[in-house]
């Protein structure tokens, strides 16, 4: 997994412009850089400057329907063949896809079917354009209070119903560190389902080091695996990014103990 890092432009270099945290990422020997939402952005800048830094773009966000509203179904499909069309044109790897809050006057079954629903429909236009959808947790506790989906292995649910090589689960190692721990058990089972990490430490959504996650062990057994994508940096820095970032890549290169 050696140099498979990407690194959140949201979280890191917040303080310089959009571009130039691109360039910075790049300086620094990132393979890859991903952000959130594409509709603000200006597309054609990011993809001529990724392009000249032969960097790869290895995810952004692109689900604003929710997924588990039944009255929406057609729209959050349409939303996400946009975002698929957008990621086409940018060379995107994966399309971050978040379900929306939970609905209290709508059954558990009926929006987890919805879910499902959504992606079936979604993923054949995936699988034509090589793009990756997948299906992000959030924990409800900490940093996302009433979002439907917190549980990974309900995750693993909807991914197996959907049954779509191109349809996986973002796996945010702090996201569930928090909602569920035993990490490396839960990656390692289920590692064909997984199409990307985040990663950020418990407590803080700081770089590794800073709390309670042993990242030299989680590193070295995602690296055992098959598992061949991106692990995005998605933490606010404790200092400089570039302090921060310089940790994760020693970390990752297995000289940090």
């Amino acid at each position: 997994m050696d140099n498979k890092l990407s690194v959140c432009i949201e979280m890191l270099f917040s303080d310089l412009p959009f571009l130039e945290r691109i360039e910075r990422t790049a300086a620094l020997g990132f393979a890859g850089v991903e952000f959130w939402g594409w509709q603000d952005k200006d597309l054609a800048e990011i993809h001529q400057k990724i392009t000249k830094l032969d960097i790869e773009l290895a995810a952004f966000a692109g689900s604003n329907t929710p997924l588990n509203d039944p009255t929406k179904t057609e729209s959050a499909v349409l939303d996400i063949k946009k975002s698929i069309a957008t990621g086409q044109k940018l060379d995107v790897r994966n399309i971050i896809i978040t379900v929306g809050q939970a609905l209290e006057d709508v059954p558990h079954t009926k929006q987890h079917d919805n879910i499902i629903e959504v992606l079936q429909k979604a993923a054949p236009t995936a699988e034509a354009a090589g793009i990756t959808l997948v299906l992000e947790p959030l924990n409800t506790v900490v940093d996302h209070q009433g979002y439907y989906l917190a549980s990974s292995y309900e995750g693993y649910e909807i991914l197996e119903a959907v049954n779509s090589s191109r349809v996986k689960m973002l796996f945010d190692i702090y996201h569930q560190q928090i909602t569920e721990g035993n990490i490396i058990e839960n990656i390692t089972e289920h590692i064909e389902l997984i199409g990307h990490f985040h990663l950020a430490d418990v407590p803080g959504r700081q770089e590794p080091g800073t709390g309670e996650l042993n990242y030299a062990n989680i590193l070295s057994a995602v690296d055992k695996t098959d598992y061949d994508g991106f692990v995005g940096c998605e933490f606010r820095p404790s200092g400089s990014s570039e302090k921060a970032l310089d940790y994760v890549q020693e970390l990752n290169k297995g000289r940090i103990k």
